[in-house]
């Protein structure tokens, strides 16, 4: 099956940026093609939803801050081949994330009460990264040159 022949997905994504200008990614134990990786939080766009829309509610959902402003810009677009669920089972798709900038009030804000949630969405942990730490990491990081994203986005002067 080519990508074009895969079923897509829609999802709105959230860079959250704290004011040291460290970046909160989720850690993912998925099966391939993904695999094991980071990722900002986000999720599917659901009925009547925008991506904006989406991209807001799934970053209440997924870290339990509701006063975290996340602007209307879209910052990226990009499309990856990933193991999503579809229709209340796993399947392959072709995944069109749509980035969006959230300024996070605190330094390394803690998650609110979302245990039960990252089960459910097979997030396995979380961590505030610095660029530094993004620009030397090994680990598979979504999206793809994330570190370079925030820096044209987000000067030090902010």
């Amino acid at each position: 099956m080519t990508e074009s022949e895969l079923p897509q997905r829609l999802a709105g994504r959230v860079i959250a940026v704290d004011p040291a200008g460290r970046v909160l990614l989720f850690f993912y134990d998925d099966p391939p093609p993904k695999g094991r990786h980071w990722s900002t939080p986000g999720g599917g766009v659901e009925l009547g939803e925008d991506f904006h829309a989406a991209a807001r509610r799934e970053l209440l959902e997924e870290t339990g801050w509701a006063d975290v402003p996340v602007a209307a810009d879209e910052v990226l677009v990009n499309s990856t081949v990933q193991v999503s669920h579809l229709n209340g089972a796993q399947r392959l798709c072709l995944q069109h994330d749509h980035y969006f900038v959230g300024r996070v009030p605190d330094e390394e804000r803690p998650l609110g009460d979302v245990a039960a949630m990252h089960t459910s969405d097979g997030i396995v942990s979380h961590r505030w990264w610095t660029l530094a730490e993004l620009d030397a990491t090994a680990d598979d990081v979504y999206p793809p040159g994330l570190a370079d994203l925030v820096r044209r986005y987000l000067p030090a002067s902010s």
